[in-house]
C-alpha cells in the first residue's frame, strides 16, 4: 500500500513539473505569434510611406537648387519671385513629408503600446507560473529530503536516482525560468521607454508642421506684398532694391561708428580655449557659404560690411530648417530689426548668454521658438532658418561674442539717422567678435 501510495505522489510530481513548463512555453509561442502578424502589416506600412518620403524629400531637393540658381542670377522682379515661389513648393512638400511622418510615428506608438499590453499579460502569466512553481518546488523539496520515502516508492537503484534527478531539473527548469521573466521585465522596461521617446518625437513633428503651415502663409503675404509695392514693375522693384542696399550700407556705417565708441573686450583669459569644441552648429547639415573675416565676398562688396569683414558665418539652409542652441544658456532677447528698418540688418534674431563665456547670435530667421529669460540646452530647437532682414538668400547668420563685450541696444539707445526709428539689436566692440570656427567642431 505505501508503495503504490508513493508511486503515485511521483507521478503527480511529474505532472505539476511538466504542467508548469508546458504553460510557460505555450504563453510564449502565442505571443510571438501575434506579434509577428500586426508587425508584418506594420512594416509594409511604413516602408509604402517611407518610398513616399524618399521621393518627396528629393523634390524638396530640386526646388531648393532652383532657389540656389536664381539667388546666382542678377536681382530682378521676376528671380526674387521665383525664390519665393519655389520656397512655398518647397515648403507645402515638407507639410507632406511631415504628415507621413507623423503617420509612422502614430504607427509605431500603436505598436508599442501593443507591445507593452502583450508583454505586461505575459509577465503577468509568468508571475503566476512562477508562484506556483515555488509553491510546489517546495512540495518537491521536502520529498527529495526525505530519502527514506523516495527508496520506499522505488523498485530499484536505478529509479531512485532517475526520481532524485526529476527533482533537481525540476528546480533547474525553475531557475530558467525566472532568468526568462528578469528578461521579459527588462524588456517591458525598454518598450515603456520606447514610448516615452516616441511621444516625445511625435509632438516635435506636430509642432514642425504647425511651422510650416505659417510659414506657407506669411510666404504668401510676401510675395503679394512685393507684388503690391512695386505694382509688378521691374523698374519700381529694382528702385526699391537699390534704396534697400543704401539704407543698408548707411546702417553699417552708423553701427560701426557707435560700436567704436565702445569699450573695446580686453579680458581673453575669460574665453574658451580655441579648439575646445565650446559651441556646436546650430544647423544638423553643414554647409558653409560665408566665413568670418575679410572673406572673397566681404572685400569685393565693402559697402555691406563696411568694409570691416563679416562678422560671422553663414549657413547655407533652406527656410524652415530647424535651428538649434550652440550650447546650454539663457536667452538674452529676441527681435526683428524689420519691424524698425524692413531689409536692412537682421531680420529675425535670437540671443544666447552661454555659460563658458561666449554669447551667440542666430539671425535671419523666419521663425522664434524661444522668449527672452528661456533656459536653453545644448542641441535645443530654437526657431527655424529664413531670409528675413537684408539677406542674398535663405541662410543662417551665426555670431559668436565675447558675453562680457555685448548687449542689446535699449529701446531707446541707438537711433539710426538711415532709418529715422530706435534699432534694437545686439552690439559689441570689435574687438568683441570671435571666430565661430575657433569654438565649434573640426
Amino acid at each position: 500500500m505505501i508503495l503504490k501510495i508513493n508511486n503515485f505522489k511521483m507521478v503527480f510530481v511529474n505532472k505539476i513539473i511538466s504542467g508548469v513548463l508546458v504553460t510557460l512555453i505555450f504563453s510564449t509561442f502565442t505571443f510571438l505569434n501575434v506579434y509577428s502578424q500586426s508587425e508584418s502589416d506594420l512594416k509594409n506600412q511604413i516602408q509604402n510611406n517611407n518610398d513616399q518620403i524618399k521621393k518627396l524629400e528629393q523634390e524638396i531637393a530640386d526646388y531648393n537648387d532652383k532657389i540656389k540658381s536664381k539667388q546666382a542670377d542678377a536681382k530682378t522682379l521676376k528671380s526674387a519671385i521665383s525664390i519665393l515661389e519655389n520656397s512655398k513648393a518647397a515648403l507645402e512638400k515638407d507639410i507632406k513629408v511631415s504628415n507621413l511622418k507623423i503617420e509612422n510615428m502614430k504607427q509605431n506608438i500603436t505598436q508599442t503600446e501593443k507591445e507593452i499590453n502583450t508583454t505586461s499579460q505575459k509577465l503577468d502569466k509568468l508571475r503566476e507560473g512562477l508562484g506556483k512553481s515555488f509553491r510546489e518546488m517546495s512540495y518537491t523539496s521536502s520529498l527529495k529530503n526525505n530519502f527514506s520515502f523516495v527508496l520506499l516508492g522505488s523498485n530499484n537503484l536505478s529509479d531512485i536516482f532517475d526520481r532524485y534527478n526529476e527533482v533537481e531539473n525540476f528546480k533547474s527548469n525553475v531557475s530558467d525560468n525566472i532568468t526568462y521573466f528578469n528578461q521579459t521585465r527588462q524588456i517591458l522596461k525598454e518598450n515603456n521607454d520606447n514610448y516615452k521617446s516616441q511621444t516625445k518625437t511625435l509632438e516635435s513633428l506636430k509642432d514642425n508642421l504647425q511651422d510650416k503651415k505659417v510659414l506657407v502663409v506669411e510666404n504668401q503675404n510676401e510675395k503679394n506684398q512685393l507684388l503690391k509695392v512695386t505694382k509688378n514693375q521691374e523698374s519700381s522693384y529694382q528702385a526699391m532694391l537699390n534704396s534697400t542696399k543704401e539704407k543698408k550700407a548707411a546702417l553699417e556705417q552708423e553701427i560701426a561708428d557707435y560700436e567704436a565708441k565702445l569699450k573695446a573686450f580686453t579680458n581673453t583669459s575669460s574665453l574658451p580655449q580655441s579648439g575646445s569644441e565650446a559651441l556646436d552648429y546650430p544647423v544638423k547639415k553643414i554647409v558653409i557659404t560665408q566665413y568670418f573675416g575679410n572673406t572673397p565676398f566681404a572685400t569685393k562688396n565693402p559697402q555691406v560690411y563696411n568694409g570691416s569683414g563679416h562678422n560671422g558665418i553663414d549657413f547655407g539652409v533652406p527656410v524652415g530648417t530647424a535651428i538649434y542652441s550652440a550650447s546650454d544658456g539663457v536667452i538674452v532677447d529676441t527681435g526683428n530689426t524689420d519691424a524698425a528698418c524692413s531689409g536692412a540688418s537682421f531680420g529675425k534674431w535670437i540671443l544666447i548668454k552661454h555659460n563658458n563665456g561666449l554669447t551667440t547670435l542666430y539671425a535671419h530667421l523666419s521663425s522664434i521658438g524661444v522668449s527672452s529669460g528661456q533656459s536653453v540646452s545644448r542641441g535645443d530647437k530654437i526657431g527655424l532658418s529664413g531670409n528675413t532682414g537684408y539677406s542674398t538668400g535663405p541662410h543662417l547668420h551665426f555670431t559668436v561674442y565675447a558675453s562680457e563685450a555685448v548687449h542689446v541696444s535699449g529701446p531707446t539707445e541707438y537711433r539710426s539717422k538711415a532709418c529715422g526709428t530706435y534699432m534694437v539689436l545686439p552690439l559689441a566692440s570689435k574687438s568683441g567678435y570671435l571666430n565661430p570656427l575657433t569654438y565649434l567642431p573640426k
